[in-house]
């Protein structure tokens, strides 16, 4: 459970953070800007909702609060060979993933196989997903900066794969099933020189 009584604590103004096990790290520390990019993520997905139809809000509903799962996973650093159950710790989990995976198949199948790279943007709530999808590449390309240097939950990476996946595919669906998609024409500004 957590309970905040107090928003400001003021152990931050030189330039330090807490993490989950209580150990104090430079603000800009790889995990961090991991845990922060997801944050990030999971404000741009809020944004989203507000543009998407009633039938997608639970799936992004359940990838925002997934994305609080992530972000405790990563706050909490992982010891080597950590498997103590006594530790109670949030990890991400490998069902997750497969869920995401089921949906990016579920809303995959409903769309026609792509004949190049589509642009950002189209219908507004496909342009959100786009946005997402990207600071959702940023979220994993963060968690691989930490899983480098320090023990990590394969899954995060995993997640967040996966996650950004399922962002392309629902901007296609959002783009009226790919009808709306804006496709790139390789070479199209050479062609007015």
């Amino acid at each position: 459970m957590v309970y905040l009584s107090r928003i400001y604590t003021k152990s931050g103004d030189q330039g330090e953070t807490g993490l989950g096990d209580g150990t104090r790290v430079a603000k800009n520390h790889p995990r961090v800007c991991a845990y922060g990019s997801v944050d990030e993520l999971n404000s741009v997905l809020g944004i989203l909702l507000l543009q998407t139809p009633d039938e997608f809000q639970p799936l992004l509903a359940m990838i925002q609060n997934d994305l609080f799962d992530v972000g405790a996973d990563l706050c909490v650093p992982q010891a080597d060979g950590e498997s103590d159950p006594k530790q109670h710790r949030l990890r991400v989990s490998a069902g997750q993933v497969e869920r995401l995976e089921r949906e990016i198949d579920r809303l995959n199948d409903r769309l026609r196989p792509l004949t190049s790279f589509v642009l950002p943007g189209g219908k507004p709530a496909a342009a959100w997903c786009h946005l997402a999808r990207t600071v959702c590449r940023r979220a994993e390309r963060d968690a691989v900066a930490l899983f480098r240097q320090e023990p990590l939950n394969p899954q995060i990476v995993k997640y967040l794969n996966r996650l950004s996946d399922l962002l392309f595919v629902l901007a296609r669906v959002f783009n009226d099933d790919g009808a709306s998609d804006i496709l790139w024409s390789p070479g199209k500004g050479q062609q007015t020189e």
